[in-house]
């Protein structure tokens, strides 16, 4: 693992020991790998729903397209009890 020295305002600083107190991280380190992560996955979902809003819509969203939706989750919730 590499390591990444910053810097921070004291009031920033406050406010990390207070996360890592009060959210049951073991270090400021743990704090800030977690931030990093949900950072990456917001980049990546809003990648996701740009592509999405750009694409054609390959089928009507009416209730026939929902109910198919709903009858595959059904499917497959029932496939994953199966397992």
């Amino acid at each position: 693992m590499s390591t990444m020295n910053i810097s921070l305002p004291e009031s920033l600083k406050s406010f990390v020991d207070e996360q890592v107190s009060q959210r049951g991280y073991g270090t400021s380190s743990e704090y800030v790998r977690e931030l990093i992560r949900k950072d990456q996955e917001r980049l990546h979902l809003r990648k996701l729903l740009l592509a999405g809003a750009a694409s054609v819509p390959s089928a009507t969203a009416d209730t026939r397209y929902f109910e198919g939706l709903r009858d595959r989750v059904r499917k497959s919730d029932k496939a994953d009890t199966q397992e």
